[in-house]
């Protein structure tokens, strides 16, 4: 590459794409950002995606992911949350991090292990994306067949189900599949902004089990 990664710069709620990378280019540049870094990286079919998340995509992330967690402890489901880890694969050309994942029905398949290889282990059963600033690259995430991905928009929650290859829109999510998620997860993020985040996670708790006992 012409320029060094350190002479990048990517304000926050923007995005560079990069086109012509190749997979050996991308794996060094996520080598060379490193673990700890301030910047999401995507990869899909030589274009490279550098973007830097908004305060606000940070604080949805964080509560939103609690909450699936929450609901996830309440129904007694194990589960593994990844958060940001970066997932691809050569032979699909994709690499993506979600900003937040969770292995659920396939928990016991990757239960104890310190490294992920799609190429053997099974993706995420869910992933999370906060799309404030920025379109989530579906290709990515379908090449790597994540069974369902969740998109805040900042006002919405769009769950996606990977239906054939595809993503389908859906009114209901196929891991939650008798609780109404699409107005649920809304209504306590932004509680969250008034009430705090403990009083939510709260209130959040007490409607899980309500809806449970309703079923």
């Amino acid at each position: 590459m012409l320029l060094e990664l350190n002479q990048l710069i990517v304000k926050p709620g923007h995005q560079l794409l990069i086109k012509d990378i190749s997979w050996s280019a991308y794996k060094r540049i996520l080598a060379e950002f490193g673990e700890h870094r301030n910047y999401k990286i995507g990869y899909s079919q030589g274009v490279l995606e550098i973007m830097a998340p908004l305060p606000e995509h940070e604080v949805a992330k964080v509560i939103i992911g609690d909450l699936v967690k929450a609901l996830l402890e309440e129904l007694d489901l194990e589960f593994w949350s990844l958060g940001s880890t970066t997932f691809d694969r050569e032979n699909m050309d994709a690499g993506v991090e979600p900003d937040d994942c969770f292995y659920i029905q396939n928990e016991a398949r990757v239960r104890g292990q310190d490294r992920i290889n799609l190429e053997t282990d099974p993706p995420p059963d869910l992933a999370i994306e906060i799309d404030i600033t920025s379109r989530t690259r579906f290709n990515n995430y379908q090449a790597l067949r994540v069974p369902e991905l969740w998109r805040w928009n900042g006002r919405k929650l769009e769950i996606n189900l990977l239906v054939d290859g595809k993503y389908v829109e859906s009114n209901t999510s196929s891991i939650f599949t008798n609780l109404p998620i699409c107005q649920a997860i809304p209504k306590y993020l932004m509680l969250s902004k008034t009430d705090g985040r403990n009083a939510t996670m709260k209130a959040f708790r007490a409607w899980v089990r309500q809806q449970i006992g309703a079923i």
